[in-house]
């Protein structure tokens, strides 16, 4: 694996390194403050879990970054860490007639980075994303910055915004359809 793949974790705090490509992205739209803001982890956080224990965070403002394949065509679908994707209601939004989890060459193919370490933007193709309307939930979310050991923080409405994504409601919903049954269905 080339040096460009992968970023090397910061020996400290104060030196927290992005992705290069995802760092140029940022410079790009215009987000240079954000790579300050990166924050660098000695062991892994590929899990939304790991991310939200290393940053001390709430699972739900973990962005999953997930690459799936709608007959055949990559689409990143931006949801919350403490949420599960319905494929049924991707497939739905996006008019297709089949959602399937994309394989792990084509999430690297479409998006330049490994599982783990998927930003919600700044790769290398140019992919239709959705977000589920729930990260709006939140005042800041945090994400990949294209490495397994690195994450950013930003608003979901930028984080939105910047990726591209159409807000659209494709969290999968607990057992039994109504709001009072979900206390219920989620112990």
């Amino acid at each position: 694996m080339s040096t460009e793949d992968t970023a090397t974790p910061a020996d400290g705090p104060e030196r927290p390194a992005a992705h290069p490509r995802f760092a140029e992205a940022l410079r790009e739209l215009g987000l240079e403050r954000l790579i300050g803001e990166v924050r660098a982890f000695p062991e892994a956080t590929r899990t939304a879990a790991e991310a939200a224990a290393a940053i001390g965070c709430e699972l739900s403002e973990i962005v999953k970054s997930l690459v799936f394949a709608a007959d055949g065509v990559p689409v990143l679908v931006l949801m919350d860490g403490s949420s599960r994707v319905d494929l049924e209601l991707v497939r739905r939004e996006l008019g297709a007639e089949k959602v399937t989890r994309a394989k792990v060459t084509l999430v690297r193919e479409t998006t330049g980075y490994a599982i783990g370490g998927v930003p919600p933007f700044g790769h290398t193709t140019r992919t239709r994303v959705l977000a589920d309307r729930g990260l709006l939930d939140h005042e800041v979310v945090w994400a990949a910055a294209g490495t397994p050991h690195t994450v950013f923080p930003m608003t979901p409405k930028d984080l939105v915004a910047h990726a591209g994504a159409t807000l659209v409601d494709v969290r999968e919903q607990p057992a039994g359809s109504d709001a009072s049954d979900a206390a219920e269905h989620s112990a």
